[in-house]
């Protein structure tokens, strides 16, 4: 090391790439670019001598070296951060970083938030939206609200509240249905999920047509697609409340089919911090 004197951003930016161990999260974070994050840490390299990150293909691991010089640096911010912290009056904050379904963080989460930022002032939240497909471990999420059964491998579930689904559409195409049967007979949008009208066809009593179009992967997506009139799609409508309450959307029938729930998940192998704990004990409660 031919400089002996480190460069403080090189080594914040090692300090969070190193704790989220993902590079994408740890900018985020620093309110920087991923590139700016990346250049920090190989001119920390460069004046170390050593390689402090093994880069995978989706997120990245610390080297031997890296291992060694995380817990020192780990301490020394957690020290500034906190002494700091006299001067302002504020408390050290957490940085909480949680992806959600993008259904739920508009239906759910979004008009709760400020209540959770005024009881937990001294978390930092960081909120990212997903369509359901995450690696959790490769992306550094802290938490993660998931749509689905509760049961994923590795992973630690804690069920937020239940959505069952209904068909609606645009109030133009609503009005050609005058009886449930006539619902058929519209053109009828697709998730991902395959067997969604199949099971609300059994639980309405009606025939399963042959389904045709596009296949959509996000309820937002076909919500949006209801709504210009492209068909009827099969909806978690308690996310929805605020579409059907203003008549973007309408409801077509009171019959409704469970295909899983929202659910906040944990990986089992990360010890859960008082951030994390906070945010599983008050979204449960809500």
């Amino acid at each position: 090391m031919d400089n002996p004197h480190l460069p403080l951003t090189g080594l914040r930016a090692f300090e969070a790439a190193a704790r989220h161990l993902n590079f994408t999260r740890a900018a985020l974070e620093l309110r920087i670019t991923q590139a700016a994050l990346s250049h920090r840490i190989r001119g920390l390299e460069t004046r170390l001598g050593c390689t402090l990150f093994r880069r995978l293909p989706r997120g990245v691991a610390l080297t031997d070296e890296g291992a060694a010089l995380l817990p020192a640096i780990g301490d020394a911010f957690s020290r500034i951060d906190a002494a700091l912290a006299r001067f302002d009056g504020a408390s050290p904050r957490e940085v909480l970083t949680v992806s959600a379904v993008a259904t739920f963080v508009t239906g759910w989460l979004l008009s709760r938030l400020p209540a959770f930022e005024t009881a937990h002032p001294g978390i930092d939240l960081r909120l990212l939206t997903h369509n359901n497909r995450i690696d959790q471990a490769g992306e550094g999420l802290d938490l993660a609200v998931r749509f689905g059964d509760g049961s994923w491998l590795g992973l630690d579930a804690v069920h937020l509240c239940a959505a069952p689904f209904a068909p609606v559409c645009a109030p133009a195409l609503a009005r050609r249905v005058r009886r449930r049967s006539d619902l058929v007979g519209l053109p009828l949008l697709r998730s991902y999920r395959p067997d969604e009208w199949a099971r609300w066809c059994a639980a309405a009593k009606l025939p399963m047509p042959a389904l045709r179009g596009p296949v959509f992967d996000s309820s937002l997506a076909i919500a949006s697609a209801a709504a210009a009139g492209a068909g009827v799609a099969l909806l978690p409508v308690a996310m929805f409340e605020q579409d059907l309450a203003s008549g973007r959307l309408v409801r077509l029938s009171p019959v409704e089919v469970n295909v899983g729930g929202y659910w906040l998940t944990r990986l089992r192998s990360r010890e859960e911090t008082p951030a994390m704990q906070a945010f599983r004990t008050w979204a449960g409660a809500n």
